[in-house]
């Protein structure tokens, strides 16, 4: 029994934590200047990227719906964006995977879909910060509060077609331009199963009582059957998009939980053996493993149902573990791969859940370049750059979606 509470409490608190969403107040400035696309036609014939999913990849769609709320409203400033010259509204210090992406095929960066006025002739960007794969409605129901954003990943496809219906005559005008778009489904799912956790999280008077078990167990039953309802709803999205004439989809896993330092300082198990080899904690792993196998099988059977498109996988569990592994060869601080640059507490993970990054208390690391981990949660832009590098020019995105000439 007390075995069984340890692990189900580790599990729990690690899983509070899951890629958390950064929030904005106020408007800032798209920043453009630094991955001005090459004057030359776009790679491999793409002429738009459409983007789906959380904080990931949001360039400031948060930002502008307003609902500055939470522990991370400090992303509203410096010293988020501070490798760009201001924060956007991305949760990094700089640019992230969209944006390196759209720059590697030769394009401008997704404006958000709720940039007024923004230019979307080459694509828009439909991903929330804290958003969910499953809507308010259907979460609340198992008495899951989606406390940030109701942009689930429902009302991102709503969007979509409501963008594509008013920029286009015809369902055929919309097929024919999304035969030469590359669209991105996610990553996206991990909040779903946050907001789960915070639901049962045990009561601070009484971690170890009987009732506080029966809350972590509880949460930790109610985060694994959401996974098929997850997954279900990410590959329905795609095969809507598939319908409406996509010919390119890219659809990530999720990360490995159990390798990111806001996780592992929750956790801080004591017990060697609770870790991998890579030294990570096992158990998250294996939770993320879970949504990453389901997710793989339902890409399968789209694969069998559209053989005409090609459907990638994005490997981002195995592409984080790579960076990890060759840390050192590409320029990370090889001693603080676990650390987050801008946070409090120091140690082995700088991360306090009390003093986040841009709090009064934290501070931001001398060199952010060497590090993997921005603010415990996400990353710095120069981890997004090398995850963009394995998923897009090395082969963690597979069956290969663009076809890049090999001197990039």
């Amino acid at each position: 029994m007390a075995t069984m509470a340890r692990t189900l409490l580790v599990a729990c608190l690690a899983l509070l934590l899951v890629l958390g969403p950064c929030h904005a107040a106020r408007p800032a400035p798209q920043h453009t200047s630094k991955l001005s696309p090459k004057e030359k036609t776009a790679v491999d014939g793409i002429t738009a990227i459409y983007n789906f999913g959380d904080s990931l990849s949001d360039t400031g769609n948060l930002l502008r719906e307003g609902d500055a709320t939470g522990i991370l409203e400090h992303t509203t400033s410096l010293p988020y964006g501070s490798a760009i010259g201001g924060a956007t509204g991305r949760c990094s210090d700089g640019y992230l995977m969209i944006d390196f992406l759209a720059k590697d095929i030769g394009l401008p960066l997704l404006n958000p879909y709720l940039a007024k006025g923004a230019d979307f002739t080459h694509g828009v960007n439909f991903a929330v910060a804290g958003a969910t794969a499953l809507d308010a409605a259907a979460l609340a129901r198992r008495g899951v509060a989606v406390p940030h954003t109701n942009t689930s990943l429902a009302v991102q496809l709503q969007q979509f077609k409501d963008f594509m219906n008013s920029n286009t005559r015809s369902p055929q005008e919309i097929r024919e331009k999304l035969a030469h778009s590359l669209v991105m489904v996610g990553e996206i799912g991990g909040n779903d199963y946050n907001y789960a956790f915070s639901a049962n999280k045990p009561s601070g008077n009484g971690a170890r009582s009987l009732y506080n078990f029966g809350r972590v167990a509880t949460g930790v039953v109610e985060a694994m059957t959401l996974v098929p309802d997850v997954v279900r709803a990410v590959t329905s999205t795609a095969r809507e998009l598939l319908d409406m004439g996509a010919t390119r989809l890219v659809i990530p896993g999720n990360l490995p939980l159990g390798c990111v330092p806001s996780y592992m300082s929750a956790v801080n198990d004591k017990d060697p053996a609770a870790y991998d080899a890579n030294g990570c904690l096992a158990a998250l792993n294996l939770f993320s493993q879970m949504h990453n196998v389901l997710l793989q099988q339902g890409i399968r059977e789209l694969r069998r149902s559209y053989p005409g498109a090609t459907i990638a996988y994005g490997d981002y569990f195995f592409a984080y573990v790579r960076m990890l592994r060759d840390a050192g060869k590409t320029g990370f601080d090889e001693a603080a791969v676990t650390e987050a640059c801008c946070g409090a507490g120091g140690g082995k993970y700088n991360f306090d859940m009390d003093r986040m990054c841009g709090a009064p208390g934290a501070s931001v690391c001398a060199r952010p370049d060497e590090r993997i981990s921005w603010d415990g949660v996400h990353l710095t832009q120069r981890a997004y750059r090398v995850m963009t590098d394995l998923l897009f020019h090395k082969g963690f995105a597979s069956p290969t979606s663009v076809e890049f000439p090999r001197s990039t």
